[in-house]
């Protein structure tokens, strides 16, 4: 057994085993250098047993029972989320989201918009379905 072998084994391994849904390149930095966690990410990801949501963002993939494709296990709200907390970024409700609560409007928020204080311009998404910020007021 090669050595990429046994360290894609323990990569997949943390993955099962983690109650997360996101994971970042830094989650597995304890088992080998950057680059050689970069290949075996993207490794996995070209194998389907992950999908990249962005720049260092991986998340578990399952196959679709409606179309046959790899999808997400989570909603990409939720994703979105969980990785904005994971990059320390803090998210707000969106002004959609504050007047639909408030009655004001019956429009319901998709959940693909983020208010943000800090800046970020980082994409998050997969398969052409990205989230959008505003800015938090």
């Amino acid at each position: 057994m090669t050595i990429g072998r046994k360290l894609e084994n323990r990569v997949v391994y943390r993955i099962k085993r983690s109650r997360a849904n996101v994971f970042l390149r830094r989650d597995f930095s304890d088992l080998s250098g950057y680059d050689q966690i970069g290949r075996t990410l993207r490794g996995l990801v070209n194998k389907g047993a992950l999908i990249k949501l962005g720049y260092g963002l991986y998340t578990r993939a399952k196959v679709s029972s409606l179309t046959g494709k790899r999808i997400p296990e989570k909603s990409l709200p939720n994703l979105a989320s969980e990785a904005m907390d994971k990059l320390g970024v803090k998210v707000a409700p969106t002004q959609a989201e504050k007047k639909y609560n408030a009655g004001i409007s019956t429009q319901v928020p998709t959940g693909r918009l983020f208010a943000v204080n800090s800046r970020i311009s980082r994409k998050i998404g997969y398969d052409g379905k990205y989230i959008n910020y505003e800015r938090a007021s």
